[in-house]
């Protein structure tokens, strides 16, 4: 990247710093164009993967055939299958006991699924948030145990020992991703690419991925003795939702993933996401921004404040009649969720300022506070300050939180370490996504020595973020050609940002609020050409109010070019994210 800002942006109207492609990623980019006959704005965008010339094609048009990594190169995968199966073909008892979030929940409904088209079926146990928390725990595990052969914690498992222990009637697999502790429970096996004892490559693996190449395992198996298997490509809807919803990266093999199951989804032929899309209004191919944003939070709505089960349910059914009604009620209590968050964001963000937003560690905790929401607003204190988050309610004696973290900082591991330091009751999660429960007095003691491991990996060392543009471009030449030629490199999400560009010197020809936080605008050049853009939550700071009253100045404009579909209607415009005077 170069010294010089980018366009000069030293401080934008969000406080930011622009920085641009370097000279060496333009002449890269320039040779790619000359090499490929890609346009250059792609061009720029691949050069900034790390993608060479020659790896071009394979990159555009990933496959999962070439990506997907072998099941036996993960620890206790072929114990996992083979218990697995020997309990489909002995017809024994089998219960699920999955997280309550997306990733437990489409981790669930796969084997639901999978089971369902070997005609078996299985018991599903999703613990309540509030009464139960996260995970395994002894009571729910010695009552599956009396009932069942075989248990298989999904999403969840790897530090519950005594639960574990305690179910020792019963067979236990673990198919989970969350950062494992020196020892493992005394489970049958322990399918985890974040075990300590494992390499690390495939750590950035959902649980759902995790459980996906157990089904390929167990097919592999299958047809070694002749049967064939379930069709597991077509359930790559359901791990392409939950790569997406647990904000994996989406790169290497997450990516394939995600491409292809959107085509899966595309197809519109599991109940519960159709019902789901529909009540959600999506009228368009569906997107990784729709997972996130959209279908995620709808299925994680039971589990944060409603019925735990709910989402898993939606997932597996294969009655379009219980989806409608699922759908509904996940929607209800999306809305009631969404009510629920604001109140506790902004009252998180008060204690947030009045403690200091320029440490390591960003932290809240307030009397009932709901537990389903403080993630949520974990993520939102982190996307405001740039620095890793922590939201706790606090109930009785104790107090359960929620954290998110920044890239770079791995916050599941400095929370583990605070956990074994006695420190917290409970702890763990993985880099981006913790979770913790702390005894009342502790709260103080357990904050700063998490704000002080925090800062050892470099947290709270800088202001804003830098804003990273991938190149400069013109009003006529955002086209829909040009988006759809940029979107071959996505899906974008986690670790693969969408592309983001600077239109330079535009004048703003309208400006009008949208509701009370948003604002859209029209910008030019000499050339005549316009670009109409949006810049949601805009008046939460100084950008709304700067391009309001623009006085006929001129700006620089940086943001992600999209396709918006309205009435019908498709037309290119700018999701806008920065600005500064030129």
């Amino acid at each position: 990247m170069t010294d010089r800002a980018f366009l000069n942006v030293e401080c934008s109207a969000t406080g930011r710093r622009w920085v641009g492609p370097s000279v060496e990623a333009d002449r890269l980019a320039e040779a790619m164009v000359q090499e490929t006959r890609l346009p250059l704005p792609l061009a720029r965008v691949l050069v900034s993967r790390g993608v060479a010339p020659a790896d071009v094609q394979r990159f555009l048009e990933p496959q999962l055939r070439d990506l997907l990594p072998d099941p036996r190169s993960l620890k206790d995968m072929e114990p996992a299958a083979a218990r697995f199966l020997r309990a489909v073909k002995n017809r024994e008892r089998i219960a699920v006991f999955a997280d309550y979030d997306v990733d437990g929940g489409a981790s669930a409904a796969l084997l639901l699924v999978w089971l369902r088209a070997m005609g078996r079926q299985a018991t599903l146990y999703i613990p309540d948030r509030i009464d139960e928390g996260y995970g395994p725990n002894v009571p729910a595990m010695q009552e599956l145990a009396r009932d069942h052969r075989l248990i298989l914690c999904v999403d969840c498992g790897t530090l519950s020992h005594e639960p574990i222990a305690a179910a020792a009637a019963a067979d236990v697999v673990v198919l989970d991703h969350h950062l494992g502790a020196e020892t493992l429970p005394p489970a049958l096996a322990v399918v985890n690419p974040n075990r300590q004892d494992e390499s690390g490559d495939l750590g950035h693996l959902c649980a759902a991925s995790v459980v996906f190449l157990m089904l390929v395992e167990a097919n592999r198996q299958l047809r070694a003795e002749g049967i064939a298997g379930p069709d597991l490509l077509a359930l790559l809807d359901l791990v392409a939702l939950a790569t997406v919803a647990d904000v994996a990266p989406l790169t290497g093999v997450n990516r394939a993933l995600v491409r292809q199951g959107l085509k899966v989804m595309a197809r519109r032929e599991r109940p519960g996401l159709v019902a789901l899309a529909d009540i959600a209004r999506m009228d368009t191919a569906p997107a990784a921004y729709h997972l996130g944003f959209l279908l995620g939070p709808r299925v994680n709505a039971g589990g944060r404040i409603g019925a735990a089960d709910l989402g898993a349910r939606l997932l597996a059914t294969a009655d379009p009649h219980e989806a409608a009604a699922l759908a509904e009620r996940l929607d209800a209590l999306n809305t009631e969720r969404r009510e629920i968050e604001l109140r506790v964001r902004d009252a998180a963000l008060a204690q947030a300022e009045a403690r200091g937003l320029d440490a390591p560690l960003v932290w809240a905790a307030g009397e009932g506070w709901h537990p389903g929401v403080v993630g949520i607003v974990a993520a939102r204190l982190k996307e405001a300050t740039n620095r890793p988050a922590v939201v706790i309610g606090l109930a009785g004696d104790e107090g359960k939180g929620s954290g998110r973290s920044v890239s770079g900082v791995d916050l599941g591991a400095a929370i583990h370490r605070v956990a074994a330091e006695g420190l917290l009751l409970r702890g763990g999660g993985h880099k981006m996504a913790a979770g913790l429960t702390v005894a009342r007095p502790m709260l103080e003691p357990a904050m700063d020595r998490l704000a002080e491991l925090l800062a050892r990996q470099g947290a709270g060392a800088g202001g804003p973020a830098d804003l990273r543009l991938d190149g400069l471009l013109m009003p006529g030449a955002a086209t829909p050609g040009l988006v759809e030629e940029i979107d071959k490199a996505g899906p974008f999400g986690q670790g693969a940002p969408a592309p983001r560009f600077a239109f330079a010197a535009m004048a703003i020809t309208q400006a009008r609020r949208i509701g009370e936080t948003h604002l859209r605008v029209t910008f030019g050049d000499e050339t005549g050409a316009r670009l109409e853009a949006v810049a949601f939550g805009a008046f939460d700071g100084p950008l709304g109010p700067l391009l309001e009253g623009h006085a006929s100045a001129r700006f620089h404009m940086a943001g992600r070019l999209e396709i918006n579909h309205w009435q019908g209607r498709s037309k290119v415009q700018l999701r806008l994210e920065d600005a500064a005077r030129a």
